[in-house]
């Protein structure tokens, strides 16, 4: 048998290039090294897996040399420099490595938490710098009895939460898409209201960045804090709108904020560091030794594994070869993703069980419709934690009931497909169809009946269905300066409605409560696609 070749692009760890090198299946080339250029027109076309990191992109240029390639390895968390539409079209598996740097992530929190109480950066460059000893500027205060508030409780924020615990800390995590007691069982408080966020003392974010979640602290987040509340940011620049940030460490209503990350990174420029009140690092969430070594070691482990087809641990797609997929196919697995997104949007809470139905010919590809859907519904919480690959085991880790069912065709359409969501706060169901070739359509939500792009950023107005209600959405949008794109409504025999309303611009916490403030709103929520 000849040896598999294993291509490592970038710069890892030697315990990584050690466990390659030490496995007489595989052909290990270390191209670090290399010139961009050679790398890819020579040593690419010849490897059977690649690792890489930030500095190679896998870029189409990539692609089209990576002839022989059926994994890539991106040794670290972020992907952004990776086409994975791309690889999966050409059949390319790829993953990452998310775990390795969990650690090092929830010690940089802890620093920066404990630099902002007890100012010690400034304390230190006071002593260091200035030689001044003056221990009367440098009253700090203590973590004990503080109340702090996560943002977020996966893998980083529950580990933040438990040695917040062990410094005598009141602490108060909100996650709205995890189980409650995964919070109880570690003795701390779980909250579904945010507002209980903002009364805290200190508070820290762990979310995905995503659309839901970037600027998810903003100007009037900040105002309805305590005076000298301490912010802390390790997670993703954007999660904090870094504007209201500047605004309030300037006006004193922010006492002091630690951040890692930035919007725009390499940060060197940024108003925030000409602040005294801040304390600031270049990115360094991964940045430990054991990290560094933990993410080779895994990235080496993966490369093997997939070479030899044993397993592909942390798939981040699903490898598509489009002439093995029939052509009627296609368009009804990007449908049944994006309803699944639109669901986890519209509902927003505690998932508890997806039920997947179908019918006509779709019903024999059932189990991949299944697994688009619930991919398109746990991404929204979960981003790039969750994938094709292990999409129905993270279901099953938060104990949501996964089920699907064929049904006989008697709806009068080709084929149908249908998402049905149970959450803490009731169900919502979702169906949809292909017109022609490609032409996508919600049809059915929550029993209105609609005809519906799933694409855009959209209203989703539920109310009792009287004269004038059209009339009143349409001018409350129009007071926040917002366009209407598009307009469907559905009504039902209970004299209620549902009205999905496209708009043209970001939908605000102010225009939403404005909308839920009319008599006849029954509920409002919105999505973006």
């Amino acid at each position: 048998m000849s040896k598999i070749t294993v291509v490592v692009c970038d710069h890892i760890h030697q315990k990584g290039l050690d466990i390659l090198a030490n496995d007489a299946d595989i052909n290990l080339i270390n191209a670090a090294d290399e010139p961009k250029e050679k790398l890819i027109s020579e040593i690419i076309p010849i490897a059977d897996v690649a690792i890489t990191r930030s500095s190679t992109d896998v870029d189409q240029k990539f692609l089209d040399n990576a002839h022989n390639i059926k994994s890539i390895i991106r040794a670290g968390v972020g992907v952004d420099n990776v086409d994975i539409e791309g690889c999966s079209k050409k059949g390319i598996v790829v993953m990452n490595v998310p775990t390795a740097n969990t650690i090092a992530a929830v010690e940089l929190t802890m620093t920066h938490m404990l630099s902002c109480v007890r100012q010690f950066p400034y304390a230190h460059n006071n002593l260091k710098l200035d030689r001044v000893w003056r221990r009367q500027d440098w009253y700090g205060t203590e973590l004990k009895d503080k109340k702090l508030g996560i943002i977020g409780f996966g893998n980083i924020g529950s580990r933040v939460g438990k040695r917040a615990k062990a410094f005598e800390m009141d602490v108060i995590a909100y996650d709205p898409y995890i189980d409650p007691r995964k919070v109880s069982d570690l003795d701390i408080t779980y909250t579904s209201d945010f507002e209980d966020i903002l009364s805290c003392d200190i508070i820290t974010i762990h979310t995905p960045k995503n659309k839901e979640t970037i600027g998810m602290i903003g100007s009037k987040e900040i105002n309805k804090m305590k005076d000298g509340v301490v912010l802390i940011n390790c997670a993703r620049g954007g999660l904090y709108d870094e504007d209201a940030l500047l605004e309030g460490l300037t006006s004193g209503k922010i006492h002091m904020a630690g951040i890692d990350v930035f919007n725009k990174e390499p940060a060197t420029q940024h108003p925030l560091l000409d602040l005294n009140n801040v304390t600031l690092t270049p990115h360094l969430g991964a940045n430990t030794k054991e990290s560094q070594q933990n993410i080779a070691i895994q990235a080496a482990e993966n490369a093997i594994a997939a070479a030899k087809n044993i397993a592909y641990p942390n798939a981040l797609n699903l490898p598509i070869k489009e002439n093995e997929l029939p052509d009627f196919l296609r368009p009804y697995l990007e449908l049944i993703q994006r309803m699944g997104n639109i669901s986890a949007q519209a509902t927003r809470s505690k998932i508890k069980s997806i039920k997947i139905s179908t019918q006509g010919n779709v019903s024999e590809y059932i189990d991949s419709l299944t697994t688009f859907a619930t991919v398109g519904i746990l991404s929204e919480s979960l981003e790039d934690s969750v994938n094709y690959v292990n999409a129905e085991f993270v279901a099953q880790e938060r104990n949501i009931t996964i089920s699907k069912e064929s049904i006989v065709n008697h709806s009068g359409l080709s084929n149908k497909v249908c998402i049905k969501m149970l959450t803490n706060d009731g169900t919502f169901s979702i169906s949809g169809t292909v017109f022609g070739e490609n032409t996508s359509r919600i049809i059915d939500i929550d029993g209105y009946q609609l005809d519906l792009e799933p694409k855009g950023t959209m209203i989703l107005f539920r109310n009792t269905d009287v004269p004038g209600v059209i009339g009143d959405v349409g001018h409350i949008i129009s007071s926040h300066k917002l366009n209407i794109s598009d307009f469907r409504l559905g009504r039902d025999k209970n004299s209620q409605a549902l009205a999905v309303v496209k708009v043209d611009g970001k939908v605000t916490k102010n225009l939403l409560s404005d909308l839920e403030a009319l008599k006849t709103c029954l509920n409002v929520t919105h999505v973006n696609i």
